[in-house]
């Protein structure tokens, strides 16, 4: 039996709505790794990357570089969104 209440699912809708809206600023400094804007924001990085994932197929943020993360030391992508570009 689903308890769901229309309030929860109203909540549930904000905050997620507010943590794209802070992932999206988080890119607006300057170009960033996904576990970049993790550490900073500390919003799941699998949220991040479906984020990332919807807002470059609408040409919103894309792929500036390539390089080592310097939070990882591996190589990532570096990401911006278009008011950085």
């Amino acid at each position: 039996m689903n308890h769901s209440h229309p309030q929860r699912i109203k909540d549930k809708d904000n905050h997620f709505a507010t943590q794209k809206q802070k992932v999206y600023h988080a890119f607006a400094d300057c170009p960033k790794t996904m576990l970049m804007v993790a550490v900073e924001t500390n919003i799941l990085r699998a949220n991040i990357c479906r984020y990332v994932a919807q807002w470059e197929t609408e040409g919103r943020i894309s792929l500036v570089k390539s390089g080592i993360c310097p939070i990882s030391k591996h190589r990532a992508g570096f990401y911006a969104n278009q008011t950085t570009v």
